[in-house]
């Protein structure tokens, strides 16, 4: 038999449960299985709905006993949203229960702009971490970086702290202050940041230059609805001037958008080229392809793509698939190894709330699943914290000259990115063998 599910009133299942006698035969507005709206799967004898009834039962003589007893007064919503809450935290980093302004947040995220401090977090073995600051913000002016421990903010510990508490924590007003509190990878010691929220606005492209003569440098940030056609079009005055090798830079880029990253992707290889696939629960007929479409292809001149640890999720897949055609030569550090999906699906039944759940990982054109495991560049090129930091600053003295004195620039003249310097090296030897 084929259910087609929908979301009615919780309540009402809930309650449907408590019922001494079942129908003989379950409607479809009997079950509500969110998940579907991405599947499009059939029920399995181990997802029954005497199954599903049982285990409801269950849990609504478990709500209405705290109801009942729990030492001060709780409503049926503040229950069912906390259980929520905890059944989505139990899947898996990445899932949640989010309420209108969590689901809001998401989106000022895809937009680009939002107030707050400007860090991109995620869950790295099971504790709050910085995939990467966001350039010109005040996190990335204070020094936070990659790789860097959130122990607590404003003093509250995270530990078992969700990911959208520690956001609504770090996001508020412009000129309101947060504290955070940080452990770097390696160390024992805290250090204590008092920052100062602001709009960030966070750019697509940047940097973009002619290094070492016929040699282009594009830097991606992040990965959002415009990226792809601001590449094309930051692309195509590197090629008037003759491009004989590219530098895409996607160091500290967090992520973003499967969708942008096929089209940033796409823009590098043949028409047809398996870029990224994705794959779901097993027995489901859940397996999506990414493959090479669109108009312009830039084929014929060599790459080379700079990655490190606060490389993530779409940067990783866009990586992943230059260097498994063998398009481009990774050159950096490990990445962050974020490669499962989310979808947001909508509540019906509740206006402005969503799930945001982990429906599939991803894999690379050869079968390389990243999810905690990240892609080791070809040539890799470790860099100190502080390093790294040197090369950041000197970099954002470079793209924005203006927002800088003449005595701090001159103070990091001599920093070298030893990274991209290589990089340079290894496009014109490639040069001369394309």
């Amino acid at each position: 038999m084929r259910f087609s599910f929908k979301c009615g009133t919780l309540l009402a299942v809930l309650f449907l449960a408590l019922s001494p006698a079942r129908p003989a035969a379950a409607q479809s507005d009997d079950v509500m299985i969110p998940v579907s709206a991405v599947t499009n799967g059939t029920l399995s004898a181990t997802n029954a709905p005497d199954d599903a009834f049982d285990q409801v039962r269950v849990f609504t003589e478990a709500m209405l006993l705290v109801r009942k007893y729990y030492v001060t007064d709780k409503s049926y919503e503040d229950l069912i949203r906390g259980a929520m809450r905890g059944m989505l935290e139990s899947l898996d980093a990445h899932s949640e229960f989010m309420d209108a302004e969590a689901h809001d947040a998401l989106q000022e995220d895809t937009a680009g702009k939002f107030s707050g401090v400007g860090i991109n977090l995620g869950i790295k073995n099971n504790v709050l971490t910085v995939i990467a600051p966001i350039e010109d913000t005040p996190a990335f002016r204070a020094g936070i970086q990659a790789g860097d421990i959130i122990t607590a903010i404003n003093s509250n510990k995270t530990e078992r702290m969700e990911m959208k508490d520690a956001v609504k924590q770090l996001r508020g007003d412009t000129g309101t202050r947060v504290s955070l509190t940080i452990r770097r990878q390696g160390s024992v010691a805290e250090q204590t940041f008092d920052l100062e929220r602001a709009v960030i606005e966070v750019p697509s492209i940047k940097g973009v230059r002619m290094l070492r003569g016929e040699i282009g440098y594009v830097r991606i940030v992040q990965f959002s609805d415009p990226t792809a056609d601001l590449l094309q079009k930051s692309l195509a005055p590197l090629v008037t001037n003759h491009l004989a090798g590219l530098v895409l830079d996607l160091r500290n880029n967090p992520g973003g958008l499967l969708t942008s990253a096929i089209e940033v992707a796409q823009q590098f290889l043949p028409v047809g080229s398996l870029i990224v696939s994705t794959q779901g629960r097993k027995g489901l007929e859940s397996r999506t392809e990414g493959v090479a479409g669109g108009t312009n292809h830039y084929t014929n001149f060599p790459m080379v793509v700079l990655v490190n640890r606060g490389s993530a999720s779409a940067s990783e897949i866009v990586a992943g698939a230059l260097h498994d055609h063998k398009r481009a030569v990774l050159i950096g550090e490990t990445t962050f190894g974020k490669g499962s999906v989310q979808a947001v699906l909508p509540l019906s039944s509740d206006p402005g709330c969503a799930l945001r759940l982990t429906i599939a990982h991803y894999y690379t054109p050869a079968g390389k699943l990243i999810q905690d495991i990240g892609l080791d560049p070809d040539i890799p090129i470790d860099v100190s914290t502080e390093e790294w930091i040197r090369v950041q600053r000197h970099r954002a003295q470079l793209e924005n000259p203006e927002l800088f004195t003449e005595e701090a620039r001159k103070a990091d003249e001599a920093v070298v990115d030893r990274q991209l310097e290589r990089a340079l090296d290894v496009l014109q030897a490639l040069k001369v063998l394309h």
